[in-house]
């Protein structure tokens, strides 16, 4: 019931917010509607021609006749020319529903060849014992924080492999691994339509994406120009490490988990070290060789996994293939099964960004700083932050423009690197997962990832105090 609410919440916040800008600011946006509906990204649409500054009073500031730039202003722009000047609309940051639900479905049809990849080899390997060996591996620590899966059970080491995947950054690895993780604790969920409590907290921890390299955020920073484009890769590791944390605490007092027990407290400890020295040690190379060896590392795991799961069913005397066709089959059933959550989700989203509410609430909240005397460079990144839970797209396309408005290296656009490295698509990743396994009422599981990405965005605001002044 949360999700529909919030996701009810949504569509009547856009429609509200656009209403309000076509009908009752006198310089409304006239084609809101047309935008939200049908509208396309990049798209920029003319209005009207006129002929004098004074027949556009709405529009408060202009174009600079020197430097021939537009000035933006809100979500219009006054371009002058020497006999007249064009009233036109800001260039359109999403999509509207029409292309969003044919993004939703193509994203859907994209997935089909991973789904079918991971799942065929994820088959081999139950059927070696690689993912019951897994299991017992893990067993220890996971059977504390998940105590409702018996021991040895195959989803711990389906849930290994998903966290492992998000580690090294394996985005396309990691959705195939959590959903089968997500199938095999279905088959002990009492109540199918209903979330578990082992199927919260998993969604919990995979969408505060703990991440070892942020490979992509730090290419990004050296294309636009950074002086150091690694100098994020610290605060970023901090702030996902502590959102996880967070996610598991959350969730830990929710369904009553001691997690100070020893076993607990070793793996977290012992998972800390790891990662500091790690740190240490990609600390020590240049920015090329951090991307090289990311890349080898990560493709390179991927692949020693296959190999491992092919030597184990020639070991174990597997009809590999066949096994590997049955396995895949169910990546293109998976993939259908999720089309109507994500469109429903991603439909949603897009309403909130071309109604402008996105807008509107970042000049809310700078207003809001300035008046309390507090400093308000942290609101100039947010627009990452906030996007961020909804598209992984959008809020990587918000931080490239933020870099692009500031500058790599001022604070804001460090600020929007290390958000956009702070946590994961926490609607998407909901849309996708209960939507595998048809669960509708996902309980408190929005209010927990939520919170733990407003942990994950205050931390990472902190550390770019801390680190960057």
């Amino acid at each position: 019931m949360a999700l529909s609410r919030i996701w009810s919440a949504f569509i009547i916040i856009a429609i509200v917010v656009s209403g309000v800008k076509c009908f009752v600011f006198p310089e409304g946006n006239k084609t809101v509607f047309t935008n939200m509906f049908a509208g396309k990204q990049g798209d920029t649409i003319r209005i009207k021609k006129i002929d004098s500054v004074a027949a556009a009073p709405a529009v408060t500031m202009f174009l600079d006749s020197n430097k021939g730039k537009p000035y933006v202003d809100g979500n219009i722009e006054t371009i002058k020319y020497p006999n007249k000047q064009l009233l036109v609309y800001k260039i359109q940051s999403a999509d509207g529903v029409v292309d969003t639900c044919q993004t939703a479905v193509n994203l859907c049809l994209k997935l089909i060849g991973f789904m079918a990849l991971f799942l065929g080899f994820m088959s081999i390997a139950e059927a070696a014992g690689g993912i019951r060996f897994l299991s017992r591996i893990i067993g220890p620590f996971f059977s504390r924080i998940f105590p409702e899966i018996p021991k040895g059970h195959p989803s711990m080491g389906h849930m290994m492999m998903n966290f492992s995947a998000n580690l090294l950054g394996l985005d396309n690895a990691a959705t195939p691994f959590g959903v089968k993780a997500m199938e095999s604790l279905q088959e002990l969920n009492p109540d199918k339509q209903r979330a578990s409590n082992s199927q919260i907290m998993f969604l919990c921890l995979h969408a505060a994406g703990l991440t070892l390299i942020p490979v992509a955020i730090i290419a990004l920073r050296a294309a636009a120009g950074a002086k150091n484009p690694m100098d994020i890769f610290v605060p970023c590791m901090i702030a996902t490490f502590v959102a996880t944390i967070a996610a598991m605490l959350i969730v830990s007092i929710k369904q009553k988990i001691n997690v100070f027990q020893p076993v607990i407290l070793a793996w977290v400890l012992g998972i800390s070290a790891v990662i500091a020295i790690l740190v240490v040690y990609i600390r020590s190379l240049g920015t090329d060789e951090v991307q090289i060896f990311s890349g080898q590392f990560s493709s390179g795991i991927i692949l020693l996994i296959f190999l491992l799961i092919v030597l184990a069913g020639i070991y174990k005397k597997v009809d590999i293939f066949s096994v590997f066709v049955d396995g895949a089959k169910g990546g293109f059933e998976t993939a259908v099964k999720i089309i109507p959550y994500l469109v429903g989700m991603l439909v949603a989203i897009s309403l909130l960004r071309t109604s402008g509410t996105f807008d509107a609430i970042i000049s809310a909240m700078k207003t809001t700083f300035a008046a309390l005397g507090a400093d308000t460079r942290f609101v100039d990144g947010l627009p990452t932050a906030l996007v961020k839970p909804f598209s992984g797209g959008a809020a990587r396309g918000m931080m490239v423009d933020t870099m692009k408005s500031f500058g790599p290296d001022t604070f804001q656009g460090r600020l929007s690197c290390v958000l956009q490295g702070s946590s994961d698509t926490t609607f998407y990743v909901i849309a996708v997962y209960f939507g595998a396994v048809a669960v509708k009422n996902t309980r408190y599981t929005v209010g927990a990832m939520l919170l733990a990405d407003l942990v994950g965005i205050i931390t990472s605001i902190l550390l770019c105090y801390f680190f960057f002044g």
